[in-house]
C-alpha cells in the first residue's frame, strides 16, 4: 500500500492491503537520507522507537525519559518531507509529546492504550491525547495486557479504553491497534507451556510488572476469533455508539491519517 488510492481499492476490492513499516528506526543509521531510498522501496509508516533507547529518542521503558534528539527532529522533519507517516508508538512520554509537537503532519500512536486506566509506560495519558488530536493525529487501541495492570484484559476493556480516548480527544482519533495477528490463537498444550515462559521472560525484562498472573495472553481471550471485528462493533452498537462512529474507529481514522500524508 503505497497511497490513498490503494486503500480505497483494497477495500473495494475485498483484498488484503500490506503497509509497510518499521518497529524502531534503527534502519536509518545515522543518515536522514535513507528515508527516501525506504520510501522508494515501499515502506509508508517509521515508528521512531520501541522499548528501548535509540539514536532518535526514548522508549518506553527507557528511564531517563530524555525525548526525541537531534537527530530524532530531523528524522521526523525528513518523514514529514517525503510524505511518510510518522509513529510515536513505544515512545517515552516526552518523546512521544515531543513527536507529536515536531511533526507538520498528523502523526500516530498506532498502537497504545489510556494510562488514566491503567498506568503503565505503554499507555498515553489524556493530555497527549488531546495533543495528538489536535494534529489530526490517531491512537489506536492495543489487545495487549497494557489495558489492566493486574489481571488479563478483556473484550469489556477494549471498550473502556476505547471510550475513554474518545470522550478525551474525539471519535475522529481512535482506531484499533492490535499488536496481534489476523488468525486466532490455537490454545493448545504446546502453546500455553510456550505463553508462560514467553510471560516469565517478558516479566524479567520490564516489559510486564512482577505480580501479573503466569498465563496472561497478548491477545483478548474473547476476541480471540476471526470476526473479533465484528464482534467488537457490535458490542460497541449495543453500548450506543454509531454506525459512522463504529466505522471511524474500525479503519476510516487511520486511512484518513494515512490519505492525508501520503495523497
Amino acid at each position: 500500500m503505497r497511497s490513498g488510492a490503494d486503500l480505497i481499492r483494497a477495500r473495494d476490492e475485498s483484498k488484503l492491503g500490506i503497509i509497510y513499516t518499521f518497529q524502531g528506526a534503527e534502519p536509518l543509521g545515522e543518515d536522514v537520507d535513507r528515508v527516501p531510498m525506504y520510501r522508494e522501496l515501499g515502506v509508508r509508516v517509521i515508528q521512531l522507537t520501541h522499548n528501548r533507547r535509540n539514536l532518535v529518542g526514548d522508549g518506553c521503558m527507557q528511564s531517563g525519559n530524555a525525548g526525541l534528539s537531534n537527530f530524532g527532529h530531523k528524522v521526523v522533519e525528513r518523514l514529514n518531507a517525503e510524505k511518510m507517516v510518522v509513529d510515536l508508538a513505544h515512545g517515552s512520554a516526552r518523546t512521544i509529546v515531543e513527536g507529536i509537537a515536531a511533526s507538520s503532519a498528523p502523526p500516530l500512536i498506532s498502537h497504545t492504550g489510556c494510562r488514566a486506566l491503567a498506568d503503565h509506560p505503554r499507555n498515553v495519558d489524556d493530555a497527549t491525547l488531546r495533543a495528538l488530536a489536535e494534529k489530526g493525529g490517531v491512537a489506536g487501541i492495543i489487545f495487549w495486557p497494557y489495558l489492566r495492570v493486574d489481571t488479563q484484559p478483556m473484550a469489556i476493556d477494549v471498550i473502556q479504553h476505547i471510550e475513554h480516548a474518545i470522550n478525551v480527544c474525539g471519535e475522529d482519533h481512535v482506531g484499533i491497534g492490535t499488536d496481534a495477528g489476523v488468525a486466532p490463537i490455537d490454545r493448545t498444550p504446546e502453546f500455553e507451556t510456550e505463553n508462560r515462559d514467553w510471560v516469565a521472560y517478558a516479566v524479567d525484562d520490564g516489559i510486564f510488572q512482577r505480580g501479573r498472573p503466569a498465563d496472561l495472553y497478548t491477545f483478548i481471550p474473547d476476541l480471540n476469533n476471526a470476526d473479533r471485528f465484528d464482534t467488537l462493533a457490535g458490542m460497541l452498537s449495543r453500548r450506543g455508539h454509531s454506525d459512522a462512529r463504529i466505522a471511524k474507529v474500525l479503519g476510516e481514522n487511520f486511512a484518513r491519517v494515512m490519505t492525508d500524508v501520503w495523497g
